[in-house]
């Protein structure tokens, strides 16, 4: 019935139940979309800040200071604390890469710069002053190589000397220029004898070898007196297939040889060649016989002597006296009929001396030597 009190209630009862699932419905959604919100909030950020970083990259704050750090040493007595400086973070730029240098080509088999015979005199005054104003690319010590090739051969100029200050002069004056056009890598070495006592010319080769050896790794070494000057520079001072007579027309004897054996003045030994003849003899004093003992030694071994050709041997002497303690060896001529017999055990392997000093000057090195008595 309608007006019954029963029946109101249940459908009160009812309607109060819908109401409360409404509102638990009304919250559950409410919160569903809450949550969803901070989502999207947060990938927006994170969206915001990633593109910040791309517009912006590797950008650091020039004001960023670093927190202090303490480092403990070992070695510290206890309680002492080192603490490291605050200073900026700084970033260097990276090193550029350095292109390798472009390796120089093989100097030609004959020099472009050769210019072929040459006019020697020695009427003029030379200073050493004058010969380093006109050859500017020889370096401190008398060293030289071509800036734009590479040499063919390392060559060491061995000079054995004792009191020929002019000599030498002239001899620096021409034969720079010369070996300069020759496109050779060389240096030039005075072995200087020490004292008054006999000259021993061989034996101061063998030190010059030696003692340049000690210094750059020559594979050719020249051996010339002092007084000797090239007339010609297509005579080029390096080593050949043989043992080289470099001075085989001398102006003293006519441009011609004395006699087909002579072996003096200048010649040219490959660092083989040299070895292979165990040097040069030690116990010829005084003047002549030593340059007969190396040809008898070349040819002992199975080599034989080239000279150049024609008239590009020819070369000047300067004229001067013999010098005091560099007489004529009473001994020499039975020296060299034992060449065979001793040049095993007297040679570079048995080279005793002492260097008193050694000297760089700008045009040569100088190395002073004390090689002994007879």
């Amino acid at each position: 019935m309608a007006g019954d009190p029963a029946i109101n209630f249940s459908l009160l009862h009812r309607v109060c139940k819908l109401v409360v699932l409404l509102c638990v419905l009304h919250i559950a959604v409410t919160l569903v979309f809450y949550v969803r919100s901070m989502d999207i909030s947060s990938a927006f950020a994170e969206n915001q800040q990633s593109q910040k970083d791309v517009t912006e990259p590797n950008r650091v704050q020039s004001d960023y200071n670093p927190p202090s750090v303490e480092v403990r040493n070992s070695s510290m007595e206890s309680g002492q604390v080192q603490q490291m400086d605050r200073t900026p973070l700084q970033y260097e730029p990276e090193d550029k890469q350095e292109e390798p240098e472009k390796k120089l080509e093989k100097c030609p088999e004959t020099s472009p710069l050769l210019v072929g015979p040459l006019w020697v005199e020695f009427s003029m005054a030379v200073t050493l002053e004058q010969v380093r104003k006109e050859n500017p690319n020889v370096r401190r010590g008398g060293r030289f190589k071509p800036v734009d090739c590479e040499a063919r051969q390392k060559v060491a100029m061995i000079i054995p000397f004792r009191k020929r200050d002019e000599h030498l002069k002239f001899w620096l004056y021409y034969l720079h220029p010369i070996l300069q056009r020759q496109q050779l890598d060389y240096g030039v070495y005075i072995i200087n004898q020490a004292g008054d006592g006999t000259f021993n010319r061989a034996k101061l080769l063998n030190v010059g070898y030696a003692e340049a050896l000690k210094e750059y790794d020559y594979d050719c070494f020249v051996f010339s007196d002092v007084d000797l000057i090239p007339m010609d520079d297509r005579n080029v001072y390096k080593c050949y297939a043989q043992p080289r007579h470099l001075s085989s027309a001398m102006d003293k004897f006519g441009f011609r040889l004395p006699y087909r054996q002579y072996f003096g003045g200048v010649s040219s030994l490959s660092k083989e060649q040299f070895l292979k003849i165990n040097g040069f003899p030690n116990n010829y004093w005084g003047w002549g016989g030593e340059d007969d003992d190396i040809y008898n030694r070349v040819v002992s071994k199975g080599m034989s002597v080239s000279r150049p050709a024609g008239d590009m041997g020819k070369c000047r002497m300067i004229r001067h006296n013999r010098d005091k303690k560099n007489e004529p060896n009473p001994q020499r001529f039975q020296q060299l009929d034992r060449t065979r017999q001793t040049m095993s055990r007297d040679g570079i392997n048995s080279l005793t001396y002492k260097v008193v000093a050694m000297e760089k000057f700008d045009l040569y090195t100088n190395i002073t030597v004390d090689v002994g008595r007879p």
